[in-house]
């Protein structure tokens, strides 16, 4: 089990240090494609929006309402970025009748899409299958599922495509927005709607279960082979799942680079072939409308496929099970810290005034908070994006209406105010004698203690692709 954070101990009290009065200043998939599919289409979608096309195809699309599945413990939407679930359906069910029969239906790919304020970034981060994780309990029209542990995949079969964003919610404290699934019989349209998609394999592969036989090298797939070669495990690779992933990675990345081609951007004709396809062979919820994306494509116009990156979810070995995984939380939460935070940078924001003393990192400064507002609350959750950024809140209190933000320092902590300058900024340190030794004082007052959006870099994951490489480059 991973250890829970522990919270700093919050006071209330009204013996909030009395501070000097401030000068008056200003402050300035085994089935594949969901990410893929989904990405290309908001990417593609801003050349259309010009046609007026979007709403035929918007009937198209099979809807589901999953609001008032998710509960309402959920993490709270922090920024201008967008979330999306993608899920890839092993479904036997209709067209998928001729892949066999399969007790029940699973999401045998989960990818959780993120795309930057402004469309600047994207990011595709999947959730390995095999993965031990807690679930929460999900409703379902049967009734309510129980909590339980267990592998990623089986969020699906408990509640659907609610029970699974619930479940990535859940361990990732990000937001989601909104979900996309696909099917095999969707995965196929899609890619023969873009003229198929190039790969590239290290030798000849003749695999009859997956209906898979490719010769050595680059080449253009479609239909059964492109799904084929999505779906083998054992001819490819070391026969793992997350040999699999990476290589249904560098599938999505040629989706994207093919989709965003500009030959494709300017051919009215074939970017709604591309798109009447896509939206028959996808399953969102009911939120995810016609206008949410055209205001998406016009954001994501200026994005390139080497803006575009796919990564895994750090992992190690699950004690229990050789074959099972489980998350690596030392690398797996500043993964997610970083898609959590991932909010614009202020506009215009001046750079801050040259430091007359070096700041110590936020691990070093011990930081009592004190809400001087009518706003109830406002202490604790400054308080919680301070402990998120690595500060030791020691006091959370509150004290009568003050006019101005201060930040106080005791004696010998001057350093650790420089950096608490940097994070709150626009309110100058000011040494007070009576505070404690090492000790920094933030007291908000009236005109708002907003933290710098400290936008943290999403760290370099192995294995990671971009979606503008050579396919061949990887062999």
């Amino acid at each position: 089990m991973q250890p829970t954070a522990v919270r700093p101990r919050v006071y209330f009290a009204d013996d909030a240090p009395p501070p000097p009065e401030p000068p008056v200043r200003s402050r300035a998939w085994r089935v594949l494609g969901g990410l893929s599919i989904a990405l290309s289409v908001l990417l593609v979608a801003g050349s259309l929006t010009a046609y007026g096309f979007m709403r035929r195809l918007d009937s198209q699309i099979d809807r589901e309402n999953v609001e008032g599945k998710l509960g309402t413990n959920r993490p709270a939407k922090l920024n201008d970025s967008l979330n999306i679930l993608l899920m890839g359906s092993d479904s036997r069910e209709g067209e998928n009748a001729r892949y066999g029969v399969e007790a029940g239906r699973r999401s045998d790919t989960t990818i959780l899409l993120h795309i930057s304020p402004g469309g600047e970034n994207a990011i595709g981060i999947s959730f390995p299958r095999d993965s031990m994780v807690q679930m929460p309990s999900c409703k379902t029209k049967r009734g309510v599922v129980p909590p339980q542990f267990g592998m990623i995949n089986a969020a699906y079969s408990n509640g659907g495509p609610a029970c699974t964003w619930k479940t990535i919610e859940a361990l990732t404290k990000i937001h989601i927005d909104h979900y996309v699934e696909v099917d095999f019989s969707g995965f196929k349209r899609v890619v023969n709607a873009l003229g198929g998609v190039e790969i590239c394999v290290p030798r000849p592969i003749d695999d009859p279960k997956a209906e898979l036989h490719l010769r050595k090298g680059r080449q253009i797939v479609r239909g059964e082979q492109a799904l084929g070669y999505v779906r083998t495990r054992y001819v490819l690779g070391d026969g793992s799942d997350l040999a699999r992933i990476k290589r249904q990675q560098a599938f999505m990345a040629s989706v994207v680079k093919k989709a965003t081609d500009k030959g494709m951007l300017t051919d009215p004709g074939r970017t709604y072939k591309f798109l009447s396809a896509v939206t028959k062979s996808i399953k969102a919820d009911d939120k995810l409308t016609v206008s949410v994306m055209q205001r998406l494509a016009e954001s994501l116009r200026g994005m390139s496929a080497g803006k575009v990156r796919f990564v895994t979810v750090p992992v190690q070995a699950y004690p229990q099970d050789k074959n099972r995984v489980q998350f690596n939380a030392a690398l797996a939460a500043p993964l997610f810290e970083s898609i959590r935070q991932d909010d614009q940078p202020p506009a215009a924001e001046p750079s801050p005034a040259p430091q007359k003393v070096q700041p110590v990192p936020p691990s070093q400064v011990k930081v009592a908070i004190y809400n001087g507002t009518r706003s109830t609350g406002l202490g604790r959750r400054t308080a919680d994006v301070l402990t998120g950024r690595g500060f030791q809140v020691v006091k959370i209190g509150t004290r009568g209406p003050t006019a101005r933000t201060l930040i106080l320092y005791g004696p010998g902590a001057e350093r650790q105010a420089a950096r608490m300058a940097i994070a709150v900024p626009g309110h100058p340190p000011r040494a007070w004698s009576r505070g404690k030794p090492g000790h920094v004082y933030l007291i908000i007052g009236g005109d708002g203690a907003a933290v710098r959006a400290l936008k943290p870099a999403v760290p370099k994951i192995d294995g990671e692709i971009r979606a503008d490489r050579d396919p061949c480059t990887a062999q």
